[in-house]
């Protein structure tokens, strides 16, 4: 059996708890070998008779760019709500508490910090347009599952999602997974070539934070352990 020792500990939790969704990048390069060996680290993430359902498509520069443009113009026409919609509900149909109030809190914390006030439609709209400049990182991860696929895959490729945070965590690197992306599964498959036996799963800017900027300083409560952990002794 192996030990962990303190440093080791420490070293994981501090992987996982500075964990973040950052909203504002710096440009820096990241270097391929480093998400290369990211994404390595991550496919050891376990899943059901180990099957690996997860497949990723990494954009950067021009492609990244290309990709920007495109889904930015869709956000921006009117018609969009019609014309671009989620495959799949990543959200509930109908929310319930305590679960509006924590999605609420984040939003509004959110746009407090960038001024933005409740009547201020357009401020938002750019906002939320933030997301498909990919928060200016310079790198884009597209995640894509097999169709022959069931939910079991799913839950194994939120586990894979996971690592990918921590071990980017652990390089000094810094990541926002991004539902946002879902409505323009459509446009994202043409643009990556995913093929018509795969589904779109969700999108993830991967770079260095900017520190500079006032979006980066949210952090998100957690529920302690008490409220959502029973023990059976």
């Amino acid at each position: 059996m192996s030990i962990a020792t303190p440093q080791q500990t420490a070293a994981v939790d501090e992987a996982i708890t500075s964990r973040r969704s950052i909203r504002a990048f710096l440009p820096t390069p990241v270097p391929r070998a480093d998400i290369q060996a990211l994404l390595a680290v991550a496919s050891r993430a376990p899943s059901g008779t180990n099957i690996q359902p997860w497949k990723v498509t990494v954009l950067t520069g021009e492609p990244l760019a290309t990709l920007s443009r495109k889904i930015l113009a869709a956000h921006d026409d009117p018609d969009s709500q019609s014309l671009h919609t989620e495959e799949y509900p990543y959200y509930p149909n109908q929310w319930a508490s305590p679960y509006v109030e924590r999605r609420r809190k984040v939003g509004w914390d959110l746009y407090g910090l960038l001024g933005l006030k409740r009547d201020d439609k357009a401020g938002m709209h750019a906002q939320h347009g933030r997301n498909y400049a990919f928060f200016d990182a310079p790198v884009g991860l597209m995640f894509t599952i097999d169709r022959v696929l069931e939910l079991g895959s799913w839950l194994d490729y939120g586990m894979f999602l996971e690592a990918v945070m921590v071990a980017a965590r652990g390089r000094g690197l810094d990541t926002c997974p991004q539902a946002a992306f879902n409505r323009f599964h459509a446009l994202i498959g043409e643009h990556i070539g995913m093929p018509a036996t795969e589904r779109f799963v969700c999108g993830m800017s991967l770079g260095y934070a900017d520190p500079a900027r006032i979006e980066n300083s949210l952090v998100t409560e957690r529920e302690p352990v008490d409220r959502f952990v029973r023990f059976l002794d």
